[in-house]
């Protein structure tokens, strides 16, 4: 998987690789990722890029967004069927998302 985002200001490193990175899933397809919640970049809302890559199988390109953002129902491209679920937790906020890939 890799992900990239921008900073708590709304800004994308474009000349390094701050706030961007890769993870393999675990053998049963689970991941876990620590980061920052990204920043408004003009136009559009709080969300985080995405790519799930399979082996020898399809890539996925997608985006996460947020819950209750109220860019969400502005931003042109945004799709609530990629809204994570966000929790409390002990060190902070929690957010879960499934991913289904079809692999033939």
């Amino acid at each position: 998987m890799e992900f990239w985002q921008t900073d708590a200001q709304g800004a994308y490193d474009n000349s390094g690789y701050r706030l961007r990175g890769h993870l393999f899933t675990d053998a049963q397809g689970r991941y876990q990722m620590e980061t920052v919640v990204p920043g408004l970049y003009p136009t559009r809302t709080r969300h985080i890029h995405v790519k799930v890559i399979v082996p020898g199988g399809p890539t996925l390109t997608s985006q996460l967004y947020f819950p209750n953002e109220p860019r969400n129902a502005s931003d042109t491209i945004f799709d609530r069927r990629l809204v994570m679920t966000i929790q409390d937790s002990a060190d902070g906020k929690r957010a879960l998302f499934t991913f289904v890939v079809r692999v033939s």
